[in-house]
């Protein structure tokens, strides 16, 4: 995995609070850290099919928002400031059947003060395009 080192201790700071958590359960493997750029893998296993055999297109769609979310994380500075979903948007082109792996590739379109959208492609290993979103992430303050 490459991660950038400015920001190595702020994503590193990420698995302390909640070891286990949806990443985790599906399987999702971080590649590539970097303000500009987000990979990761997802296995197409028991954990992220549906009920015909084939990745679920909201398995692909929690690989965006993950990436989508951390990028825009990443690239907040104000510690008093926290990054939430505000909307999401998939096309799946692709079905992936299971026993395969998916990579998710997210690049920031837009870094405001207030939002960031990023745009997320999920592709096979061999780069044939499963699913495309695009993901709105507000900055907010943290409560309390």
């Amino acid at each position: 995995m490459h991660i950038d080192e400015e920001i190595r201790s702020k994503f590193e700071s990420l698995s302390h609070e909640f070891p286990k958590n949806m990443n985790t359960h599906l399987g999702i493997e971080f590649s590539l850290i970097s303000r500009d750029e987000m990979r990761a893998s997802m296995p197409v296993n028991e954990n992220t099919i549906q009920p015909m055999g084939i990745l679920h297109g909201g398995a692909s769609v929690a690989l965006a928002e993950t990436l989508a979310s951390i990028g825009a994380w990443l690239n907040v500075s104000d510690q008093n400031s926290a990054v939430v979903g505000l909307e999401i948007n998939a096309n799946h082109i692709k079905t992936v059947r299971l026993g395969g792996t998916v990579i998710g590739i997210s690049k920031p379109l837009h870094r405001g003060s207030t939002t960031q959208v990023w745009e997320t492609r999920i592709e096979t290993e061999d780069g044939k395009l499963v699913s495309i979103s695009r993901c709105t992430i507000a900055i907010i303050k943290k409560r309390g």
